[in-house]
């Protein structure tokens, strides 16, 4: 759906999954400052939005998604997975309660899958999900001079140390966004968000994963992953990997050479010498640390390996360590002269 707020001036619209939206308003450097430093309005409306009814909601998401969703307070906010059977990611939710339903936000283009398979699982249990994405949209407020600057006719907030989440009705979306810059909101496009993303090391569903990431190589067991929950789909490969191994591959930070006139695209290789070690997930501009990306490479890269990403020279910054995983702790016991390992 095109944003309203297309008709900004200055907008430019994005391209590619962020379609709909505005990639910049003028000045993407200005625009990350106002996120950074005072405060700005960033359009995610393209984003989906799911409700969920029902008394069985919390138990039910419990039993399907990676999270312990079962406890959840109203209007805490936190992220979940849904896995294949084999531990695959499919989805990555962002959630609250509000004491009467479950407010879910999705990438673009996955809140229809993510509904078909929340339909085939309802069996009797009592809940209702429902794909609201013609009716709310997302926004997202950053910046320091955000604090109590909530927009009127907000349905559900969702807050973390990156940003402030808000879900709104769509047919208000323009006059809801012109109420916050009247406050002092500098409107951001998309493009500014991504570089302050990529910069947080926060990995984007379907740019910096793909069909075979598993929650351990990006660092989602860390945030979306309740290790001690009960039964889920994909649970036995998330307790093999974090108990016994390590995963296959990583995700890192990566400092781009900004000699270069071209950032390198989703999906070109990461080299090693002549060795292909993994794909260029998102890749942007910062207005501090210059042209930066996010990247997943084989775990045995070594940490100050030098690299190219789509042909740019990069260096590489840790962000899921060579290390993850393959947490058993090993200890040595000779009773009557006997050795060897025992897994605790």
């Amino acid at each position: 759906m095109k944003s309203p707020l297309l008709d900004q001036a200055g907008a430019v619209p994005a391209a590619g999954p962020d379609t709909g939206v505005a990639a910049h308003y003028g000045d993407p450097f200005a625009e990350q400052r106002a996120l950074t430093r005072s405060a700005g309005l960033v359009d995610r409306s393209h984003h989906g939005v799911l409700r969920i009814t029902g008394s069985d909601r919390l138990s039910w998401l419990h039993s399907l998604t990676t999270q312990d969703v079962e406890s959840l307070a109203p209007g805490a906010v936190t992220q979940a997975l849904v896995l294949s059977p084999s531990g695959h990611i499919e989805h990555h939710l962002t959630l609250a309660d509000d004491g009467t339903a479950v407010w879910i936000h999705v990438e673009p283009g996955t809140a229809e899958p993510l509904l078909a398979f929340l339909q085939s699982m309802r069996f009797l249990l009592r809940v209702d999900p429902v794909d609201v994405s013609d009716e709310f949209a997302l926004l997202t407020l950053m910046g320091p001079g955000t604090a109590g600057g909530l927009p009127d006719g907000a349905a559900m907030t969702m807050a973390d140390s990156f940003g402030m989440d808000v879900l709104v009705a769509r047919e208000h979306l323009a006059a809801i966004a012109a109420d916050a810059q009247r406050r002092g909101a500098v409107l951001a496009g998309i493009e500014a968000y991504e570089a302050l993303r990529i910069a947080a090391h926060r990995p984007r569903l379907g740019l910096d994963t793909d069909h075979r990431t598993i929650p351990h190589e990006v660092g989602w067991i860390e945030t979306a992953v309740h290790l001690t929950k009960g039964c889920y789909r994909g649970q036995e490969t998330v307790a093999r990997v974090h108990n016994l191994g390590h995963p296959p591959r990583r995700l890192v930070f990566l400092h781009l050479d900004g000699s270069e006139d071209t950032l390198p695209a989703h999906g070109d290789p990461v080299t090693m010498g002549d060795a292909e070690v993994g794909f260029v997930g998102s890749a942007q501009r910062h207005f501090e640390l210059g042209p930066i990306a996010l990247a997943l490479v084989k775990r045995t890269v070594p940490v100050d390996a030098a690299l190219r990403a789509g042909g740019v020279p990069a260096a590489q910054e840790v962000v899921v360590s060579p290390d993850a995983g393959a947490n058993v702790k090993i200890t040595l016991k000779r009773p009557r002269g006997a050795l060897g390992p025992r897994r605790e």
